[in-house]
């Protein structure tokens, strides 16, 4: 009989914190009268590990994955606590006299913005590293990390303690596999993450413009992508033809016969020249003479790099 395929996120992080060690329960230091919102709290009553903190002795996690909560999601957060109560409690652990979060830092936020001084939360003993993996799978779960940031969110598992990729990848119940693609987008250059943090790239493009070894050329062809509205397919054809096209400007380099050191030079300031104006520059140096070409595609294009070079068109 086959093995059973073993189980991922599948678990649900209800599980997964089910099996940290609940802490005793100590009543929160707190003399404000509890809100009618807290009260709707899913969290049993007396059950061990759960309590009433103060919101002002919650501190966030440090190994948050998330960059930012829209402010938009916060209300509409808010307004539900508001209208339905919180449905499910915080997760936190004692760090000295506060308490810091695992898991339930917009249902924290949430609270704070609906100026609610104590809110429900269940207390366990973790780890730094239980603690960082539980916040990333609550945030891979239920709150919709962008690509980027889940990317980090590895990155800092692996990097703050310590682990293996596969190692990490099993803390989040993550394929090895899955966790390694992540990782090779925080390769690419920060505007093109900007990007596919927006949305506007898609982790496949990205994926196809890790062909691209020379950063420059990377980014042209990101902001092609983005202005042409191209597929993944159209972006893999403008990927090789790109690299295409570096081949044999090399080889045209070459040809000229200048020295090394002034073909580096020249490689240098075509590199430059390119990140700063956001466009294909070539420099065709010699001694005694030479042009600098740039590229632009179509008006928009040629506006925008005019008032880059301070032009009045």
């Amino acid at each position: 009989m086959a093995a059973a395929p073993k189980s991922r996120l599948g678990r649900g992080l209800g599980g997964l914190i089910a099996a940290a060690k609940p802490a005793a329960s100590t009543p929160a230091p707190s003399s404000a009268p509890t809100s009618s919102v807290a009260a709707l709290s899913a969290a049993p009553s007396g059950a061990p590990g759960y309590l009433e903190i103060a919101t002002h002795l919650i501190v966030p996690s440090p190994y948050q994955a998330r960059r930012e909560i829209p402010a938009e999601q916060l209300r509409e957060l808010a307004e539900s606590i508001r209208a339905e109560g919180l449905l499910q409690p915080i997760v936190v652990r004692k760090i000295a006299e506060k308490y810091e979060l695992i898991a339930g830092e917009r249902r924290w936020r949430a609270f704070q913005q609906l100026k609610i001084k104590v809110i429900p939360a269940r207390l366990v003993e973790a780890s730094n590293a239980s603690a960082a993996a539980l916040g990333l799978i609550e945030n891979l779960q239920r709150e919709g990390l962008n690509p980027i940031e889940e990317a980090h969110g590895y990155a800092s598992l692996i990097r703050d303690f310590d682990l293996t990729q596969e190692i990490a990848a099993e803390r989040v119940g993550k394929a090895r596999a899955s966790v390694a693609n992540s990782l090779r987008l925080l390769a690419l250059d920060a505007d093109i993450q900007g990007y596919i943090a927006k949305n506007i790239l898609s982790v496949g493009h990205a994926k196809v413009l890790l062909g691209i070894e020379e950063s420059a050329q990377r980014t042209l062809c990101a902001r092609r992508v983005i202005e042409e509205g191209l597929s993944v397919r159209a972006t893999e054809k403008l990927v090789l033809t790109a690299k295409a096209s570096a081949g044999a400007k090399s080889g045209v380099t070459h040809s000229r016969k200048i020295p090394a050191q002034d073909a580096a030079a020249v490689a240098g300031i075509e590199k430059k020249l390119t990140s700063h104006l956001g466009a294909r520059v070539d420099v065709q140096h010699t001694p005694k003479k030479g042009r600098i070409v740039i590229e632009y595609r179509g008006n928009d294009d040629l506006q925008r790099l005019l008032e880059k070079l301070g032009v009045e068109s």
